[in-house]
């Protein structure tokens, strides 16, 4: 029998995993000129290995959840986190440009289903009433990876070779499959639901309005967050050197902003959280965009995006979670995919005044639309919600 549980060893093993799947996602943007030259290759064709790590988090996302329903969910989430770790091992014995695409297209895969599977479960976990703060300390490993993990797999990769990297997150890896086969409870597997109750679930309006939040109103941040290192060098006029330390920053206020929207999600509901913390993110980067020749400025709008940003992580995970009852983690794996999404739209569309001869600084107007457009989205789908409830209530009135 499933009982609420306050296991804090076994949310800390899906830190661990969380950790590892940030670790990855990251640093490989940190030593692309490495990997390039290491392969000889253009830094250009280089970056396809960021898209195919992407898009295998978009497909293995709904894939591997829907596949592994029939098994209990930390066999799931050791499967899962096993692959991981092999094939990010085997990223860095890549001596080519095509094994390297399609061993980071293989790494993506467990990516979204890990993450969505494990906010299923830290909510699980949680003791009544903190499923919000399970879920953040679940994230907190993909943000303290930004803090350590990320700075010092690029020092590494950048002094020595990036493979080293690559070993480091299959290390992590290990100690995640460790973990959570130590510490995570054996909880009964969800009974099989037919595919037509399934299907019927995935065409619920409100779950693909919410995906469709996801996508464009964290967007907004990856369109800002893309482009950091040429607004902190061309723009606020600092060396090369001071883009590790930006990017620490940022990391900073992501561990930060992840508890603070479990918080505001207890507060409020969970989609008004996120309404609050898209606004909130739309000021921040359009300041950000006008004031970004300051250094001094640059630096701490730096810590405040990225905090803002991440206020919106658990409140987002767990609307898709509320919404979608009965196929919770195929919603919430899919959500995961949507993230992935909006790091590709964002950074895409936010390059396009640039190719019309535009400064850097428009990446973050084009990144307060995208959160603008999100929050539009929040607002629509809450006065949606409310629309609905007083029709109920004027059918029960009048007997209908």
């Amino acid at each position: 029998m499933e009982t609420k549980i306050n296991n804090s060893k076994a949310l800390f093993a899906l830190a661990v995993g969380g950790f590892g799947i940030g670790l990855t996602e990251f640093v490989i943007m940190g030593i692309l000129p490495d990997v390039a030259k290491g392969l000889d290759i253009t830094i250009s064709q280089a970056g396809h290995f960021i898209a195919a790590y992407a898009l295998g988090v978009v497909v293995g996302a709904p894939l591997l959840t829907r596949f592994s329903t029939k098994m209990n969910s930390r066999t799931i989430l050791l499967l899962l986190m096993g692959w991981f770790t092999l094939f990010n091992t085997l990223s860095g014995f890549a001596t080519n440009y095509t094994a390297l695409l399609l061993v980071r297209f293989l790494s993506g895969l467990p990516h979204g289903a890990f993450f969505g599977i494990g906010a299923v479960v830290a909510g699980k976990l949680a003791r009544e009433g903190k499923a919000a703060r399970a879920i953040a300390v679940m994230f907190s490993g993909l943000t303290i990876a930004n803090v350590i993990g990320v700075p010092a797999g690029t020092y590494i990769g950048h002094h020595y070779n990036w493979s080293i990297s690559f070993y480091m997150v299959g290390l992590v890896g290990l100690l995640a499959v460790a973990s959570i086969l130590l510490w995570m409870p054996k909880f009964a597997a969800q009974k099989p639901q037919p595919y037509s109750k399934e299907n019927k679930g995935l065409k619920n309006g409100e779950l693909w309005a919410l995906i469709a939040l996801t996508t464009i109103g964290t967007g907004g941040f990856f369109a800002w967050y893309s482009y950091i290192a040429p607004l902190i060098t061309d723009v606020a006029g600092w060396g090369e050197y001071m883009v590790g330390y930006a990017m620490i920053l940022a990391g900073l206020g992501m561990v930060f902003g992840n508890f603070i929207g479990a918080k505001m999600a207890e507060i409020f509901s969970p989609l008004r959280a996120v309404a609050i913390s898209l606004s909130i993110m739309v000021v921040l980067l359009l300041v950000n965009s006008m004031l970004a020749f300051n250094p001094y400025i640059v630096l701490g709008m730096t810590f405040l995006v990225g905090m803002a940003a991440f206020t919106v992580s658990t409140p987002i995970q767990m609307a898709i979670i509320n919404t979608s009852k009965g196929n919770e983690m195929l919603g919430s794996s899919m959500n995961q995919s949507a993230f992935n999404m909006g790091n590709a739209s964002g950074a895409y569309l936010a390059g396009l005044p640039m190719t019309f001869g535009l400064s850097v600084v428009y990446a973050g107007v084009v990144g307060s639309v995208l959160a603008g457009l999100g929050v539009m989205i929040a607002i629509g789908i809450i006065l949606y919600r409310r629309h609905k409830a007083g029709y109920s209530l004027k059918k029960m009135a009048f007997g209908n």
